[in-house]
């Protein structure tokens, strides 16, 4: 049998033909790379997206421009050449940052504050806001503009910096948002306007704007915080605010201000929203450790002009300050400040800013400038203080005269001639009952007008006193490991000094009400036994309530009540002498009684037809 032998040829043959079959099969394979795995996967999943969110160029590829098309219709083409990414303008006072997604501000730095915990005061990051414009197209579609990209223009004008974000149809249709940043202004010129789109949108379905806002919280006191947090609104001229939780359907509004306490997030415009609907809910409740307080929405239809949209707007994100939103004249945007209604906002707006505005433009200490705006009032309230000691000293000198009356006429049948009998002597000795009661009438304004003063000025936010390292929020001096119902989980030491410093000024009040008062008559509840169950009653509910308060609203009573009790010592010590009053009113009993006036005369009439009658009572009861 023949032997076989190697054939060289045959195997160099062998070996050119499977690397040729090999060369074939890899040449044949497609070419996988990162760029192409990513340019796939962006066209597979272009049909459940509206926009490209890879951060690069949409791809002209026909698919993408079938699933475009399908999804966005005649917005396909801005859609095709948008992408994704972020425009800042800014000027010293806030920063806003624009998404190129949906064309809204997703960021509002206020630079020149910081929350309670020292962090970057934000009143929009972390999707916290949105706002969207939804309309129907005449191809019987819906666009939520919160959804597709818009494309930015970034230019500057001087000091301003104008950022123009365009949602296209064509290079000659589009809708755009145009935001304007001035030098040294918080409001932010804003208009949204499109054009050639009158055959885009179908104009007879209805195109709504959206913005709604949890606002986050910045204080210290969340439940302070949440009680100065509401929705405001300017609506048929008036300002107004919402409830809490609620929602109301509002016509001709000209802004809607979303109010953090501090902080305001406003959005105004030149054609007022006609039947905008207004919500309003208590995101925090009682959780002192919630993110937030409150959140806030706005649903207004927009209407067409010729077939456009034309709306020429102003956003706002800064401090609920008072002193500059006064500034904005004819906007009554000063009014979210909150400075109380009728004679208390009135004592504030001329009164208490004014003196505030003076004291705050040559000291820096806004605990001195609380202890200075407290002796202006005392001193402006002392002649009312010295009436009602006056008055306290002549009720001093003819009190025996009265209890010789209550002696002369005992019991309920005599108790209209009694009183009659004691308003004589008081009438002759120029004595009047209402004069005690006059200062503390004329103090409630004050008390109420400064109850809103101190906690809603933000120039007291994050300003030390003594141990106070917030005179608009509580001051702490020792955290306890429990919370006491009403009262808190800490404690405040100027509610207690206010405290101790009521309950000496109520001792001594006392004294100068049992002066005043007549003596106690038959059937008449004792004033001496309340009088002495308030004197402790105050003080207690003064600690409890005035704990989880603006420590400067505390120092103001702390200090209005020291330099009462000094005031009232020095006119009882070195003004007021007895002896020359009951001098005086021996000599006012002297003279001539002055003509009764007509309402005296009634008054009197009145009186003796209520004695017969009480006579002809008894009379009948003896029968």
């Amino acid at each position: 049998m023949e032997q076989k032998k190697f054939d060289l040829n045959s195997f160099i043959g062998m070996l050119l033909l499977g690397g040729i079959l090999l060369w074939w099969m890899n040449s044949r394979k497609p070419d996988v790379t990162p760029e192409t795995t990513a340019q796939t996967t962006e066209i597979t999943n272009a049909s459940s997206v509206q926009n490209n969110v890879a951060g690069t160029p949409i791809l002209n590829d026909s698919l993408q421009q079938i699933a475009l098309k399908n999804k966005l219709g005649a917005f396909a083409y801005g859609a095709s050449t948008a992408k994704n990414g972020e425009t800042v303008i800014e000027n010293n006072l806030v920063k806003l940052t624009i998404d190129n997604k949906g064309g809204q501000i997703t960021q509002a730095l206020i630079k020149k504050f910081k929350t309670h915990d020292s962090l970057p005061l934000y009143l929009v990051k972390d999707k916290n806001a949105s706002f969207n414009i939804n309309f129907g197209t005449t191809d019987n579609r819906i666009l939520n503009t919160q959804d597709v990209f818009f494309a930015p223009t970034l230019t500057k004008n001087g000091d301003s910096q104008i950022l123009s974000m365009k949602l296209k149809v064509s290079e000659t249709q589009f809708l755009e948002y145009r935001y304007e940043i001035k030098k040294d202004d918080y409001r932010v010129d804003f208009s949204v306007r499109s054009q050639g789109l009158n055959t885009v949108i179908n104009s007879s379905q209805a195109i709504n704007l959206d913005w709604n806002l949890k606002g986050f919280r910045h204080e210290k006191s969340l439940k302070t915080e949440n009680m100065y947090s509401y929705y405001y609104y300017k609506a048929d001229g008036d300002v107004e605010y919402l409830q809490m939780n609620d929602d109301e359907v509002i016509s001709d509004v000209n802004w809607v201000a979303y109010k953090q306490h501090f902080f305001s997030s406003i959005l105004s415009s030149d054609t007022p929203f006609n039947d905008a609907t207004l919500k309003s809910v208590d995101f925090a409740g009682e959780e002192n450790d919630s993110v937030f307080t409150k959140t806030y929405a706005l649903k207004t239809p927009l209407a067409l002009t010729n077939g456009e949209l034309n709306y020429n707007m102003q956003w706002f994100y800064g401090p609920t300050n008072y002193n500059l939103l006064k500034t904005y004249k004819g906007t009554s945007l000063d009014e979210i400040a909150d400075l109380g209604w009728g004679i208390f906002g009135f004592l504030n707006r001329t009164v208490f800013y004014p003196v505030f505005n003076i004291l705050k433009g040559f000291i820096g200490n806004f605990g001195l400038i609380i202890i200075l705006m407290t002796i202006v009032v005392r001193i402006i309230m002392s002649p009312v203080l010295y009436k009602s000691y006056l008055s306290s000293a002549k009720m001093k000198v003819i009190r025996p005269e009265m209890e010789e009356i209550n002696k002369k006429y005992p019991g309920k049948e005599n108790a209209m001639k009694r009183q009659q009998e004691t308003m004589a002597v008081q009438r002759k000795a120029g004595v009047s009952m209402m004069s005690g009661c006059i200062p503390a009438l004329l103090q409630m304004p004050v008390f109420f007008a400064l109850f809103k003063f101190f906690p809603t000025n933000i120039d007291f936010r994050q300003k030390t006193f003594l141990w106070a390292n917030d005179l608009s929020s509580y001051d702490m001096i020792y955290q306890l490991p429990f919370s006491i119902p009403f009262y808190g989980d800490h404690i405040s030491l100027f509610p207690i000094l206010a405290s101790i410093a009521i309950f000496f000024y109520m001792r001594m009040n006392q004294n100068q009400q049992a002066n005043m008062q007549a003596p106690t008559q038959e059937g008449m509840p004792d004033m001496q036994k309340m009088m002495k169950y308030m004197i402790y009653f105050s003080p207690i509910m003064m600690l409890f309530f005035f704990n989880n308060y603006a420590s400067g609203l505390s120092l103001y009573y702390f200090i209005s009540n020291l330099l009462t009790i000094v005031i009232m010592l020095i006119i009882k010590n070195y003004v007021i002498d007895e002896a020359k009053i009951h001098a005086k009113i021996q000599e006012n009993k002297k003279k001539p009684e002055k003509p009764k006036s007509k309402f005296r005369e009634r008054l009197d009439n009145a009186m003796k037809q209520a004695q017969e009658q009480q006579a002809i009572q008894q009379k009948a009861k003896k029968k």
